[in-house]
């Protein structure tokens, strides 16, 4: 094999499996999922309401990848649920709550786009109400609505979800999907590799 067809067949390698990874080829959940995942919530407790916004948000399922935006205020002090230690403060507690959502995330193609510490309080409000403060902020992308439950649904997740939820004053979390499509790092990595290719096969030439 020369030199020359290994410059371009390492990277359009390296491409694939990244691009079959982080691409979800499910199509979109069926009705069938759709009732094994709102059972498992209605099963966990969940109250009536959410459940509905639950089933509406699967129903409407696209198959695509989609980014979860998420305003945060911390508590100054977490509440004393089971396994919080004294002392700790409302970041440990996240933390033990990520130490299972790091994995699950990236294992499924799953991660952050963003994240960090609010500079200001909320410069604009309209019609809502208790939303002036807030301390950080931060957008999850999840390769399918499919592998978010399979996260969230997951046994191992309940307990930790309590952890969450000790930690946080308040949160507003929604879905959208990109329409940007040059923030993708498909498509990012697609012309990083082709650049570097197109300079490795100059090299090579000469």
């Amino acid at each position: 094999m020369s030199l020359r067809l290994l410059v371009w067949l390492v990277p359009a390698l390296l491409y694939g499996v990244f691009f079959f990874w982080y691409t979800s080829f499910g199509g979109p959940l069926t009705q069938e999922e759709v009732d094994r995942y709102v059972s498992a919530f209605e099963e966990r407790g969940s109250d009536a309401e959410g459940v509905a916004r639950l089933r509406a948000f699967l129903e409407s399922d696209t198959g695509n990848d989609f980014i979860m935006i998420n305003a945060i205020h911390m508590k100054e002090t977490p509440d004393p649920v089971e396994g919080v230690e004294p002392g700790e403060s409302s970041d440990d507690v996240m933390a033990k709550y990520m130490e299972y959502m790091w994995p699950a995330l990236f294992s499924r193609a799953s991660h952050p786009v963003m994240f960090g510490p609010a500079v200001s309080n909320a410069l604009d409000i309209v019609g809502i109400e208790n939303a002036r403060v807030w301390n950080r902020g931060a957008a999850m992308r999840y390769r399918s609505r499919r592998d978010m439950m399979e996260i969230t649904t997951n046994p191992a997740f309940a307990g930790r979800h309590d952890f969450k939820t000790a930690s946080l004053e308040k949160t507003i979390a929604y879905p959208i999907e990109d329409g940007l499509p040059l923030t993708d790092p498909r498509v990012l990595l697609f012309f990083v590799l082709l650049s570097v290719a197109g300079v490795l096969n100059a090299v090579v030439r000469r």
